[in-house]
């Protein structure tokens, strides 16, 4: 277990360097570039199969308990130490990144986005997937700031290269808002090491934020949680994503969406809760604040966008829509209850699933018909998918009520937690004042809905006629990529105890303390 982990982090690194070799190692293919793609295919396969083991080997029976642990020294004048561990907080997030990530390899295998080099592609992927899964990993604060930064460059490097128009105005707005978002960060990690005597966050978290005065946990709490929300990413300072996401190329909506605004969320789940509790239950109220405002604001730019005449991009749509759905996520941490941090959590993989479908999907139907304009998509000629790609119109509608919180799929649960943690939050919060956030929360539920039914009719239905372009319906490398994300969403939505399981005793252990 202990190996697997670390293998889990490290592999995708060496896989990055291979990739920049002449040849990749071991791998053939017609072309220099098809060979690379493979080696990444195959590297990001070995990922997934390790994470995939180390959740077999997980003991479920404990999931609170950190397992699977390195602890070595490595900078021991300033107390930095490799603390690599794994409980049902971070576990689902790893198999998460590793699956997106194996999904999004095997679909540029058969659908590389035009650009640079494909070795340059593939290196920047296996970098972006070891900086996440180590920000998942690492139980040191000044790791997990190398490891949040780490993503940073090749997320900029596939906007900025292989995007689509205003490519590079949306990496260097991603790149500025991040960085400036984590210098300020990185000044609440060092307070928080410094006053708190160690940087490990074990330790730390069992300290439950005993050693730190409540002005140093007020002030950390919220240098952390700014650079933390840019990346979430909270209203109003969620700017960069929509560029970011309408330049970047499919498989890097997909990565964006599914596993890197999850790595914000997650460091409130794994410090500040634990971590800075005073100055948590202090802004708190306001954090919840804007979460609500950020799930009514997207909602209602994502309605505007839907709505005829109104020259609506549906990949920003989409966008705009993990505005409002990371907003439930934000909202059920602000609760700091069992059941709103649970709901946040499980909201965090829901959105994922759907999110990355979703990216998929409507990049499918860019790369068919040469626009992702709702009023071209939904025109005379437009694309009526029922008509013309009946199995392709089939997985767009189910993303879409799947997205919307139908009961039965992944994204109901995580959004009614949230919601229920809202109307009893924890002691000494308002209670007054989370029901109104209760109430914003479900007036975006039914903006949400509205504008995916729409969504759904302009693009799904109308008439076939002549002068419409012939396309072809889903294909078996889109069908492979697609069908573990729609699976897992029904999956989730008829089983959530399977992921509650894992989360509730991590949950339970960080909001009190404890090893």
């Amino acid at each position: 277990m202990q190996i697997l982990l670390a293998a889990i982090v490290v592999v995708p690194l060496l896989g990055a360097v291979a990739a920049l070799l002449p040849a990749p190692p071991g791998l053939k293919g017609r072309s220099p570039g098809q060979a690379v793609l493979r080696h990444g295919v195959t590297v990001t396969g070995v990922v997934l199969a390790l994470s995939v083991a180390l959740a077999a080997g997980f003991d479920h029976g404990h999931p609170a308990r950190m397992q699977a642990t390195t602890d070595v020294g490595w900078i021991p004048a300033l107390g930095i130490r490799i603390h690599l561990g794994v409980d049902g907080v971070s576990l689902p997030l790893i198999v998460l990144t590793a699956l997106l990530t194996f999904l999004c390899a095997l679909y540029s295998y058969f659908r590389m986005p035009a650009g640079p080099s494909p070795k340059a592609y593939v290196a920047l992927i296996l970098v972006l997937e070891s900086g996440t899964l180590a920000s998942f990993a690492v139980l040191d604060l000044v790791l997990f700031f190398l490891a949040f930064e780490m993503v940073l460059v090749p997320m900029y490097f596939l906007v900025a290269r292989w995007g689509g128009d205003g490519r590079e105005r949306a990496a260097w707005r991603f790149i500025l808002y991040t960085v400036l978002g984590s210098v300020v960060m990185l000044l609440g990690l060092l307070l928080v090491g410094i006053k708190g005597g160690t940087f490990d966050m074990v330790a730390l978290a069992t300290d439950n934020g005993s050693k730190l005065s409540h002005t140093t946990q007020l002030v950390a709490a919220l240098a952390i949680g700014v650079g933390l929300a840019v990346k979430a990413p909270m209203w109003p300072l969620h700017s960069w994503l929509p560029d970011a996401h309408t330049a970047a190329p499919t498989t890097g909506s997909v990565l964006l969406a599914g596993v890197l605004l999850k790595m914000g969320t997650y460091g409130f789940v794994r410090i500040i809760l634990p971590v800075t509790p005073d100055g948590a239950h202090s802004l708190a109220p306001y954090l919840a604040a804007f979460a609500a405002v950020g799930i009514v604001y997207g909602s209602l730019v994502c309605l505007s966008l839907a709505r005829s005449g109104a020259k609506g991009d549906l990949k920003r749509l989409i966008a705009y829509s993990s505005v409002g759905h990371m907003g439930f996520v934000l909202l059920g941490i602000a609760t700091l209850t069992p059941t709103g941090v649970n709901g946040a959590l499980f909201a965090n993989i829901a959105h994922g699933l759907i999110t990355g479908l979703l990216f998929f999907l409507v990049g499918a139907i860019k790369d068919r018909y040469g626009t992702s304009d709702l009023d071209t998509l939904s025109g005379a000629t437009g694309a009526a998918l029922y008509g013309r790609a009946p199995r392709l119109g089939g997985l767009l509608a189910f993303g879409a009520v799947a997205s919307l919180g139908l009961p039965g799929l992944a994204g109901f649960w995580g959004e009614m937690l949230a919601m229920f943690g809202a109307f009893r939050p924890a002691d000494g919060l308002s209670r007054p004042a989370y029901l109104t956030f209760m109430v914003l929360a479900g007036l975006g539920t039914l903006l949400t809905a509205a504008y995916m039914l729409v969504v759904v009719r302009r693009v799904c239905m109308g008439e076939t006629t002549q002068e419409a372009p012939v396309v072809a319906d889903v294909r078996t490398y889109e069908f492979a990529a697609w069908t573990p994300l729609a699976v897992l969403t029904v999956l989730a939505g008829l089983w959530p105890a399977a992921l509650l399981g894992l989360t509730d005793p991590a949950v339970q252990q960080l909001l009190r303390g404890g090893n």
